[in-house]
């Protein structure tokens, strides 16, 4: 039988072990996991223009990704006064952390009071070489958070392609925002500017559809998520407005 002394050594000994050998397999996957989970962002973006890409994107590889983001995607930093930040002053805001849009800790600018937000835009050139902005809005579901990136024709006005995911909402109800098809594609050609340009954004509504321009029919059973949603795009996309102001290049209406 063994000693306490031989127990306790033997039990510090294989804790250390064990302890090393998870260390260095966290840090030798540690480059595997950031490029996977920048390609899952990089996915979640692209999918706002999936209809313009025409390609399936949970299906595209990393390189496919990185590939189309290298060529028709422009990478831009904002401020909630509409100013475009550079490398540097992106850097500066985030101490060191980011310094372009997709790099940006989404969850912690949507903290921030309103001027100090950072704000993602992308810039996607089709083969045609007709430019789409993609703007990104982030709100509170039912359980957690909910986002999504949305694409404007260049009116920046007409929504033309969507992508909305949350962190935890019920499968079946709130999790419709980003699983039915048929329900986030409702906003496809809707707009966030009424005919006199004033911003009213995108409604999400029971009880069946008034303003054909300006509203979408909510998800049976998911109220509050739907009401996150509301909240995300009338407040999230608002943000963007000095932008839209200095860059659109026709009327809103």
């Amino acid at each position: 039988m063994h000693s306490t002394n031989y127990i306790i050594r033997f039990t510090i000994v294989m804790t250390v072990i064990v302890a090393f050998v998870l260390a260095l397999m966290v840090s030798g996957l540690k480059d595997v996991h950031s490029e996977n989970e920048a390609v899952y962002n990089k996915k979640g973006i692209l999918s706002a223009v999936a209809t313009q890409l025409g390609k399936d994107i949970p299906a595209m590889t990393n390189a496919e990704v990185q590939e189309v983001f290298n060529k028709q995607i422009e990478q831009k930093v904002i401020n909630t006064r509409g100013e475009e930040l550079s490398p540097e002053q992106v850097k500066a805001a985030t101490g060191g952390v980011s310094s372009s849009a997709e790099t940006l800790d989404l969850a912690k600018e949507a903290k921030k009071p309103e001027a100090e937000k950072l704000l993602p835009l992308f810039i996607y050139t089709d083969d045609d070489g007709k430019k789409y902005t993609i703007v990104y809005a982030r709100g509170k579901g039912l359980w957690d958070e909910i986002w999504g990136y949305i694409t404007l024709d260049s009116d920046m006005n007409t929504i033309v392609g969507q992508a909305f995911d949350h962190k935890g909402e019920t499968p079946g109800l709130g999790a419709e925002i980003k699983d039915n098809k048929n329900w986030y594609g409702q906003f496809t050609g809707k707009k966030f500017y009424n005919t006199k340009g004033e911003y009213t954004s995108i409604a999400v509504v029971k009880g069946g559809v008034k303003d054909p321009a300006h509203q979408v029919d909510a998800i049976s059973g998911a109220t509050i998520t739907g009401k996150g949603v509301d909240d995300m795009l009338r407040k999230g996309i608002k943000y963007y407005e000095p932008y839209f102001m200095k860059n659109k290049k026709t009327d809103v209406n």
